[in-house]
């Protein structure tokens, strides 16, 4: 009988939240040797094969086409150039390569195709390939785990409550969906949030619960702290402070025991001590490069140089899960279908959203 919890409600996480801090760290700690090597970290390079552009509103996001952010977007990359990339981060310690295009949701066509290939060629070079490419459906999912596809992610960013204040140009049921979809292929789910963006301590108990009721839990659960970006709607944003980030690694770690905690954006706010206090409180998988898709991340050296004075070493690839099998294009039992899926679009207006959309605008000159 598993003994993985799937019934937490709000008070029991925020009970173990706000436990003292040495005692809750000791309780992480003692939960994450019990299920994971705690001298070893999944290190995974994050790559933006298409920037920018995106037409969603999320208030935390510098590739929103309204904001005024000075992004400099690109067209998707080719798959010559992803493969060069996923050398290099395999070279410097990198177990898995995580995609990112800056899409609403995946349309069937030549460019998710190119996708499909990008992800064929990561794992022939045996390692774990994720992608995060917006809302997908139960046919894309599969057609992407039959490419190769190690991990999905689409991350639930805060509460079901507090999204509301986020983003309103999707639901939160359809991120429970493509999470459902990802959950019908043998594919593994990568799904987490932010904090910082202004939510309460309810807020964040609301996503650990949203998270861990999953049954089963996201194999991998990313805590971003906010990395404030000059345009976007939550630029005044006070940095989330690294004690904030320790309670929420330690708490996210004793709701769900067997997950890979990714310590996240945020990391070159924090000093080697913080983010050693974070490994400490169960956090076992980084992000490594100088970018987090759009926004600053500590240098990769730096990174091994910490790892080195920690006596943590990097995890092999298909330590948790057995790589999947490439079935080529031509072989493919799932098809190209041209779905045309109604994602919601809940229509309210987010203030601030709406301020930061106007803000950059040029003034209108008047005759």
């Amino acid at each position: 009988m598993s003994e993985i919890k799937h019934n937490w409600t709000k008070e029991e996480i925020l009970e173990i939240y706000n436990k003292p801090l040495m005692e809750l760290l000791y309780e992480a700690a003692t939960v994450h040797r019990k299920y994971h090597d705690p001298n070893t970290v999944q290190v995974s390079t994050l790559l933006s094969i298409k920037t920018g552009g995106c037409s969603e509103d999320c208030g935390y996001c510098p590739q929103a086409a309204r904001y005024h952010t000075n992004i400099e977007g690109n067209d998707l990359m080719s798959v010559q150039q992803v493969k060069a990339q996923a050398l290099r981060a395999k070279a410097s310690g990198s177990s898995r390569v995580c995609m990112g295009a800056a899409w609403r949701n995946v349309k069937d066509g030549p460019e998710f195709n190119e996708v499909l290939e990008m992800v064929r060629t990561i794992n022939k070079l045996d390692m774990e390939v994720c992608c995060t490419l917006g809302m997908l459906t139960e046919n894309q999912a599969k057609r992407l785990a039959e490419a190769g596809l190690y991990a999905y992610n689409h991350n639930l960013d805060t509460s079901e409550e507090y999204y509301k204040e986020v983003i309103s140009t999707r639901g939160y049921e359809d991120r429970l969906k493509t999470i459902e979809n990802v959950r019908k292929t043998n594919v593994t789910v990568c799904s987490g949030g932010i904090i910082g963006m202004g939510e309460k301590l309810e807020d964040r108990a609301g996503m650990l619960v949203a998270l861990s009721t999953l049954n089963p839990q996201p194999e991998s659960v990313p805590i971003n702290a906010l990395v404030a970006v000059e345009g976007t709607p939550m630029e005044n944003e006070k940095p989330v402070e690294i004690w904030e980030m320790i309670r929420m690694v330690a708490t996210t770690r004793i709701v769900m025991p067997e997950t890979q905690v990714r310590l996240s954006a945020g990391r070159t706010q924090m000093s080697r001590e913080g983010q050693a206090m974070c490994f400490f409180a169960g956090a076992n998988s980084i992000f490594a490069g100088d970018k987090l898709l759009t926004t600053p991340n500590p240098d990769v050296n730096e990174d091994m140089e910490m790892f080195k004075i920690l006596g943590v070493n990097p995890q092999q690839p298909f330590i948790k899960k057995a790589q999947p099998k490439t079935v080529e294009a031509e072989d493919s039992e799932y098809k190209d279908l041209g779905e045309k899926p109604k994602w919601s679009r809940p229509g309210h207006t987010i203030d601030r959203n709406e301020e930061a959309k106007e803000k950059g605008k040029p003034a209108k000159v008047s005759n």
